[in-house]
């Protein structure tokens, strides 16, 4: 999936079309395309310096996607915890019975 890789290649700041196309290999309008896609989901913003087109990846869209993602971290989190802890207990329950 290509969108990733783009996206975290703009996470390093704006980029032109050409500079995006260069650093994952791509054609112009292939990288045009893509960004296309991120700019009608939201996820990009567009600013036209001069005779060049500067992406930029959007703020709001991604840390709304983080509130609502550390929800989950939370619940996970506390699962992982719980599975440490009944690991522990079953590692010291084998060493007794070996005992």
């Amino acid at each position: 999936m290509l969108a990733v890789p783009l996206v975290e290649l703009l996470v390093e700041g704006p980029m032109t079309v050409g500079d995006i196309a260069e650093h994952l290999g791509l054609r112009q309008p292939q990288a045009s395309k893509h960004l296309r896609v991120l700019l009608e989901a939201g996820l990009v913003e567009v600013e036209a310096v001069a005779n060049h087109r500067n992406y930029q990846l959007r703020k709001e869209p991604f840390q709304g996607l983080d509130a609502w993602l550390d929800k989950y971290r939370m619940i996970w989190s506390e699962r992982f915890d719980n599975l440490e802890n009944y690991l522990q207990m079953l590692q010291f329950e084998d060493k007794a019975e070996k005992s």
